[in-house]
């Protein structure tokens, strides 16, 4: 079992930038492809990167791709979502994720899919 703990949320204008971490527990983080989704006010849970468990390969949602970039540290046991070029429609609860996958998916965007949750962030994009 893992337990993931979200930081680096907040309060950003439009334009800017933010970077998320989340730290997780054990010793096992290695095994495990993470992933961020974000959920707005009245909206679904909604996918927005990947990575796999060795950090060879990322996967995003078409609405961050070429802003958004995923990465982990797993020495640390810290996956990272470094945020740039925000935008209002950024604003949500944002969630980090584990998949115990073993066969090194790179395109899982299902929330069912992943097996532990955080108990997610704030970010609000100020227009």
């Amino acid at each position: 079992q893992v337990q993931l703990v979200e930081s680096g949320g907040g309060l950003v204008q439009a334009g800017g930038s933010l970077r998320l971490s989340c730290a997780a527990s054990g010793r096992t983080f290695s095994s495990y492809a993470m992933g961020w989704f974000r959920q707005a006010p009245g909206k679904e849970r909604e996918f927005v990167a990947r990575i796999t468990r060795s950090g060879g390969s990322t996967y995003y949602a078409d609405s961050v791709k070429g802003r958004f970039t995923i990465s982990r540290d797993n020495a640390k046991n810290t996956v990272y979502l470094q945020m740039n070029s925000l935008k209002p429609e950024d604003t949500a609860v944002y969630y980090c994720a584990a998949d115990q996958d073993s066969i090194g998916r790179v395109v899982v965007v299902e929330t069912r899919r992943y097996d532990y949750w955080g108990q997610g962030t704030q970010v609000t994009v100020s227009s």
